[in-house]
């Protein structure tokens, strides 16, 4: 069973539920899109996650987490450590992040743009995603259109659900930099988007630039999975859109919120799910790993439920999901305890 079962529980009677008025009855436990296994070479959760990618460590006040998801993150431990660089960044990170505090070390982070928190920095009483107020608001739609703009698994799993709920959903790629599980994992990536539309755009032109514009602004559901600067950059900020698609309802996924310090921040399933407090602890007050990438699932789960509740609210708003309030949310809900 998995280790949050308890919260994909909750959150899948809730969707089944809300599905059904807005078309067909969704069992998120039929879609197969819950968990990865099968689809990578995962090892048993400990200090290291499953994937290999992300671990845990201990800084100079306590237990943090990094995660080294893409080539570029091992280039730049050096300079979050400001010392030479060494043979292996693990290595590296053993050393030298005693010395210093969490609170610097993710201050560092942030300004690289690396995937770094506390352990159990995050806290939650609840899975809810909060909804910003940006737009005026429609009347109920006949038929639902989506555009999913997200990339790996929390943003194109909450498409996947509204797909099979019965809304038309079209997946924009960039063309320059497609969503990566189309490589990594093929078979999973086909159980998130086979029932979505393709749709390739070069988003560094300006005719790329504008047709994504138009799909927004005439979208009911829009699903993102970018930090708000990478949208600025492109001139498709909130208050752009909204006054473009006053009744839009913006499914925003980040690693710790839309607003404040916190929009600056990146993370993965993995080092969230650690920041949101779902890991163990041994009798000796260390943290572990408990599966796989464990904030994703659960923020798909929430994602799709908020984007629901804000069509049902007339929309205008920007749903504010992240990663590290959902796995938060799971943990308080499942309870998790300190076992050996």
């Amino acid at each position: 069973m998995s280790p949050i079962a308890p919260a994909l529980e909750l959150l899948g009677a809730e969707l089944a539920v809300i599905t059904a008025r807005h078309g067909r009855r969704v069992d998120v436990d039929g879609l197969g899109v819950l968990d990865r296994v099968g689809q990578l070479a995962l090892n048993r959760p400990g200090l290291v996650s499953p994937n290999g990618a992300c671990r845990l460590f201990q800084a100079a006040d306590g237990w943090m987490v990094v995660n080294l998801a893409r080539d570029e993150d091992h280039a730049l431990i050096p300079a979050w450590f400001q010392c030479e660089t060494e043979a292996d960044p693990w290595t590296m990170i053993a050393a030298h992040a005693r010395l210093h505090s969490r609170a610097d070390l993710i201050a560092q982070a942030v300004l690289l743009g690396l995937p770094a928190a506390a352990v159990g920095e995050v806290r939650a009483d609840e899975l809810d995603a909060p909804l910003l107020s940006y737009g005026a608001g429609v009347t109920a739609r006949a038929h639902l259109s989506v555009v999913d703009l997200s990339a790996l698994w929390a943003g194109p799993m909450c498409g996947a659900i509204l797909a099979a709920m019965g809304a038309t959903v079209s997946k924009i790629e960039s063309t320059r930099r497609p969503d990566p599980t189309r490589i990594s994992t093929p078979e999973f990536f086909q159980r998130l988007n086979s029932a979505k539309r393709g749709i390739g755009l070069d988003l560094s032109a300006e005719d790329g630039q504008s047709a994504l514009r138009l799909a927004m602004s005439t979208a009911d559901v829009v699903i993102t999975s970018a930090r708000p600067r990478a949208f600025a950059g492109l001139g498709l900020d909130p208050d752009q859109i909204f006054g473009l698609n006053p009744g839009l309802v913006w499914v925003a996924i980040t690693g710790y919120g839309w607003t404040g310090d916190a929009a600056l921040r990146v993370a993965f399933g993995d080092d969230a799910a650690a920041a949101g407090g779902l890991v163990r602890w041994t009798a000796g007050g260390a943290p572990r790993f408990l599966g796989d990438a464990l904030a994703d699932p659960v923020t798909g789960l929430v994602a799709a439920l908020g984007a629901l509740r804000g069509l049902e609210a007339g929309g205008g708003v920007l749903v504010d999901v992240s990663l590290g309030r959902s796995a938060a949310g799971a943990a308080t809900v499942c309870q998790l305890r300190r076992i050996q």
